[in-house]
């Protein structure tokens, strides 16, 4: 899964959790806008239907974080 996950461009990092029956996917906020992040959790849900054999339901999360950091002298 987390393979399959990690194929997409754009994805930082992938990580299964609960025994295989979650993943979560961290996306670079540079290359995945807003926007975009709703179809790639789409696509990436039905790609795991298409690739992988699995009992049950696969919870698809996509993170995108950005953080802002300013300093005041």
């Amino acid at each position: 899964i987390q393979e399959t996950a990690k194929s997409f461009d754009g994805v930082k990092k992938a990580y299964a959790i609960s025994a295989g029956r979650e993943v979560r996917v961290v996306v670079d906020s540079e290359k995945i806008k807003d926007e975009k992040l709703r179809p790639l959790a789409k696509q990436l849900a039905k790609k795991i239907e298409e690739d992988i054999t699995y009992p049950g339901k696969i919870k698809v999360n996509a993170i995108r974080r950005t953080k802002h950091t300013e300093i005041a002298k």
